[in-house]
């Protein structure tokens, strides 16, 4: 390695959110971390952290205490309440012009009238 172009590589405490602390080596003097293995869901298979802004919270109203059957049947009922309302809208379209059709009195048809002759154009004297 040349000399003097490398940082110092040396030991450092690693402090984490959850209270953590442990070393390791890095360039920093000094390593602050949000969360860390020992805090982490994925590693310890609980969630340790609150969700501020309620994104883990509208999840689980939405999809967390429904199983695959119970979400299948509830999109069934909500797919036959919309095709409902549709049919029943589309009726009533239907009605309103079948109504506005009957209200309109028949014309007879329109007689085309008679065509006039071309005028022939002034001779320039």
């Amino acid at each position: 390695m040349k000399e003097g172009i490398h940082p110092n590589y040396q030991e450092v405490d690693v402090r984490c959110a959850c209270g953590n602390t442990f070393k390791t080596r890095s360039t920093k003097p000094e390593l602050h971390l949000e969360i860390c293995s020992a805090c982490h869901p994925f590693f310890t298979g609980r969630q340790k952290l609150i969700d501020t802004e309620g994104r883990v919270d509208r999840f689980n109203k939405k999809f967390g205490s429904q199983s695959s059957e119970q979400r299948k049947a509830a999109d069934k009922a909500a797919r036959a309440e919309r095709a409902k309302i549709t049919k029943a809208a589309n009726a009533a379209k239907a009605a309103a012009k079948a109504r506005a059709k009957a209200a309109k009195p028949a014309e007879p048809p329109a007689e085309k009238p008679a065509e006039k002759p071309a005028e022939k154009p002034a001779a320039a004297v």
